[in-house]
């Protein structure tokens, strides 16, 4: 028994393998593993990261179907909208006209009335033809001053006439006795007649003008008076 454990213990135990090579692998492995985890979670984050774009671009897509429908829904409401506006033009214009025709019944008379009311004294009119609203007058006055007041008159003094334009004046004579001889000048002026709705419009336009011009007169009246 003693001489057993004696050659037990006498044995000389050598390691003949190489340990340094042994480290050297296992730090070779322990940096694969390293790298294959950090690739695995590398993919992992990667892949999360392209699920999230992709949800948020299926969003986006989602979005702007939903506007386009909305869009198209807008577009035919817009030509809904125009047709009904461009209707109603329509109808505005009808009734214009209708009561354009109700008014134009008496221009008529406004056209004698005011003709009777802006025609100075030597001014006679021989012949009046009408097309529409122009006016054309021919007559014979006894001077040329006669005729410039007659179209000072037209285009100033009434609402009913606008835009009188001289046509010609020709230089002629009249006789008023077999003897005496008198020289007038043979005059034609084309106006505008207006509308009703025209005339309202330049008499309001015309009351204003003199509103205006009537407030500075009024503020200049509004002076301390001098005392001797």
């Amino acid at each position: 028994m003693r001489v057993g454990i004696e050659e037990v213990f006498s044995v000389i135990l050598i390691n003949l393998l190489p340990h340094r090579e042994a480290a050297r692998k296992r730090r070779r492995d322990v940096f694969n593993l390293s790298l294959s985890a950090s690739a695995l979670i590398g993919g992992l984050i990667a892949g999360g990261i392209f699920l999230w774009y992709q949800a948020q671009i299926s969003s986006q897509q989602a979005k702007n179907n939903f506007l386009t429908s909305e869009i198209k829904k807008l577009e035919v409401q817009i030509k809904d909208i125009a047709a009904l506006e461009a209707e109603i033009a329509g109808l505005r214009a009808r009734q214009q006209a209708v009561e354009d025709l109700q008014a134009d019944r008496n221009i008529p008379v406004h056209l004698l009335t005011e003709l009777v009311k802006q025609l100075p004294d030597g001014v006679y009119i021989s012949s009046m033809k009408q097309e529409n609203q122009s006016v054309t007058l021919t007559g014979v006055a006894q001077s040329n001053e006669r005729v410039a007041e007659l179209l000072r008159n037209l285009g100033n003094n009434t609402p009913w006439f606008a835009k009188p334009d001289l046509v010609e004046i020709v230089a002629g004579n009249v006789a008023l006795s077999a003897r005496e001889q008198k020289r007038v000048g043979n005059f034609t002026i084309r106006v505008k007649l207006l509308r009703a709705s025209e005339a309202e419009k330049a008499a309001q336009a015309a009351a204003s003008g003199g509103v205006a011009a009537a407030v500075p007169s009024v503020a200049g009246s509004s002076a301390v008076p001098v005392k001797n």
